[in-house]
């Protein structure tokens, strides 16, 4: 059974390679996922691009995992050498746009649940939810459909880890920090130059150290990327505004960080969003433990994925190397499935039964 879910899965990515699938432009391959689940007999639920779908047996008294990708893409850049919609295979390696980030991971974990989709007595229920938006976290992909999808006990989020484990995931806050003075002549002694205070803010943004530290990461990282101030050169600004980029750590909460910040500084904080969260799974959670099992490793993941739009523990783990991703001719190693399909279910085995 497994050689024919690979063979089918390479097939599957491949269409998909085909079907031009930009961030809000999925239509096409949300058919195609569809289309590919129906035909194995799985009744599917779509809502916009996303579909998502159960087990066979499913027991709403059981917990239910969740197994998760997304099936939109960056654009191509400009360094493609080759056509990034021909999904063309040489000596192993599949390529196309799409085919390491994230259709490698998507089509494993699909096999994946068709294996355990006819199954009896298995512990744990499975959701699979082929997502969209992914490439620009948008709001109508996967955080559309969580409240959809019902209780969910933790989650298996596909992005290329060459299988190993990134059990944490560093949040992201953009802050928005504005400054107030008093506008004055530069050449008498008046008004409230704006920038000097907001260098006394930017220099605790540069300085402070949060007092909880991340095993894994170490600590929250705040870095102001961005200052503007001022009209001409004669006259004190009345305002100076800057932007800080903070990689939230899962020793907090993004709103825990923005609290903290507004506590330190006198100027006007302003978070574009909150809702790039930093995630974490037990490193003794079974779903992991059976993954060190199996010789992986674990680690915690610098860039954000859909786990950052998840209140449940969640592993990002799938097939393909994270450097591949977005690259000019990108592409998978065809083993690469095979390993990933192979990977997700004897990972999963020892957690949720089955044969």
């Amino acid at each position: 059974m497994i050689n024919k879910l690979i063979e089918e899965s390479t097939e599957l990515l491949r269409e998909l390679i085909k079907t031009p699938s930009f961030s809000k432009e999925e239509q096409q391959t949300g058919n195609k996922i569809e289309l590919f689940l129906q035909q194995h007999g799985v009744k599917t639920i779509r809502k916009l691009n996303n579909i998502w779908a159960y087990n066979k047996y499913f027991d709403p008294s059981k917990p239910t995992v969740l197994l998760n990708s997304h099936h939109d893409t960056v654009k191509p850049n400009s360094g493609y050498t080759r056509n990034p919609f021909s999904p063309d295979i040489v000596e192993d390696k599949l390529y196309g746009l799409g085919s390491n980030d994230a259709g490698g991971c998507l089509v494993s974990l699909i096999a994946t649940f068709l294996y355990f989709y006819p199954q009896e007595n298995l512990t744990y229920n499975f959701c699979l939810a082929a997502t969209a938006e992914e490439e620009i976290s948008g709001n109508d992909g996967l955080e559309l459909v969580i409240p959809d999808l019902g209780p969910l006990e933790f989650a298996i989020v596909g992005e290329p880890t060459e299988m190993h484990l990134a059990i944490a995931e560093k949040g992201l806050l953009v802050i928005d920090c504005t400054a107030h003075g008093k506008a004055g002549h530069a050449a008498r002694d008046e008004g409230e130059n704006a920038i000097y205070k907001a260098l006394q803010d930017i220099e605790w943004f540069r300085t402070y150290e949060f007092p909880k530290v991340s095993e894994v990461f170490g600590p929250v990282k705040m870095t102001v990327t961005i200052i503007n101030a001022g009209s001409q050169h004669n006259v004190v600004p009345a305002s100076c505004t800057f932007t800080v980029d903070v990689r939230v750590t899962d020793s907090y909460t993004n709103e825990e960080v923005v609290e903290i910040i507004k506590q330190h500084v006198n100027c006007e904080v302003k978070p574009r969003s909150v809702r790039l969260k930093p995630s974490r799974i037990d490193k003794n959670h079974p779903i992991v433990q059976s993954g060190i099992a199996l010789g992986r490793n674990t680690y915690g993941s610098p860039t954000t994925s859909d786990q950052a739009l998840l209140d449940i523990p969640s592993l990002k783990c799938g097939p393909g190397f994270s450097g591949r991703s977005h690259m000019a001719d990108e592409f998978l190693y065809v083993h690469e499935i095979a390993e990933g399909i192979n990977g997700y279910i004897n990972m999963l085995k020892p957690v949720v039964g089955g044969k």
